[in-house]
């Protein structure tokens, strides 16, 4: 069911729900967070449709607050809508169209719409502030979510992480790296243990999830890390594969292939593995199983990523 409400306020949206649960069921029943979405006019479908798909393993309040880019701009003005049942997944939507001044104040738009007592995580799926746990949104949310692949500078973004990272931040360049972290961790977990002496990270420019892949493998490791972005390799995004170097040879792990990647071992024979690109539902899922700080996120930007241009001491 989809309710639509053209001009209207912040106390109409929450009479409209009152309505809505008294004619329908309780409808915030089971609800554990409330999600609220920061992005812009034209945009909110795609990650509406990821919430929704994300809300059938985390029951949750969405709150949409949609602005207009300043050459937009027009008379102060809320458009909202109210989407429940099949429209909504297992969560409720509400979707804030906020014009002029009103779009100045995200914060007084969702406060009188937050589910009680519950956790509060906010996503920019585009555009995000330059410091977000200081941001009007950032300040009621446990949880900071945002995707350096969508910014205009993905790697600068990482970079610029070091300096502005607080507890609760996370970003989807991070979980797009869970598979590959899984995979690299159970090879060096198998026999034989010898100390990896090197490694290089290839990927595409616009990647910055090989930066924070490099990073990772810097910090746990401490050893030299080089990271190369290029078009060339598979000639596709993300991540194209990862070289440790071993007393007794080279591991390879490499995506030639869209969702599989190719292991290569001394003495072993060659793997092909699954290796799919994650999805937004996948990724913003697996951020909402934990609301607590993400402490090696914190590290690996913090510094792996200024341990990367640093000189390994040598024992």
């Amino acid at each position: 069911m989809i309710v639509d409400l053209p001009a209207s306020t912040i106390s109409r949206v929450q009479k409209a729900l009152v309505t809505i649960r008294e004619e329908g069921g309780a409808v915030a029943l089971g609800r554990v967070l409330t999600l609220v979405i920061s992005t812009r006019h034209g945009e909110e479908e795609e990650a509406i449709e990821a919430a929704n798909d994300a809300s059938r393993e985390h029951p949750m309040r969405v709150i949409v607050v949609s602005t207009a880019d300043d050459d937009q701009a027009e008379e102060a003005r809320l458009d909202a809508q109210i989407r429940v049942g099949g429209d909504a997944g297992a969560s409720e939507v509400i979707l804030l169209r906020a014009y002029g001044d009103t779009a100045s104040d995200e914060e007084g738009l969702v406060t009188g719409l937050l589910l009680p007592d519950a956790p509060v995580v906010v996503w920019w799926p585009g555009t995000a502030p330059e410091v977000v746990a200081e941001s009007a949104l950032g300040r009621i949310a446990q949880r900071r979510i945002t995707d350096a692949a969508s910014q205009s500078d993905p790697r600068q973004t990482i970079v610029d992480l070091a300096d502005t990272y607080q507890p609760g931040d996370t970003d989807f360049a991070w979980t797009r790296l869970t598979l590959w972290r899984t995979q690299l961790a159970a090879v060096l977990d198998q026999p034989p243990y010898e100390p990896v002496t090197e490694v290089r990270v290839d990927g595409a420019p616009d990647s910055p999830s090989t930066l924070l892949l490099a990073a990772w493998l810097r910090l746990q490791l401490q050893v030299p890390v080089v990271y190369e972005l290029t078009t060339g390799g598979t000639g596709s995004s993300g991540i194209h594969g990862v070289r440790l170097v071993r007393p007794s040879g080279p591991i390879v792990l490499e995506r030639a292939v869209v969702d599989v990647a190719t292991l290569t071992q001394p003495d072993q024979p060659t793997h092909d593995l699954s290796l799919p690109r994650r999805s937004l539902r996948d990724c913003l899922a697996e951020e909402l199983r934990r609301l607590d700080p993400d402490d090696l996120f914190g590290d690996v930007v913090k510094h792996g990523v200024r341990q990367l241009a640093e000189p390994v001491e040598s024992n």
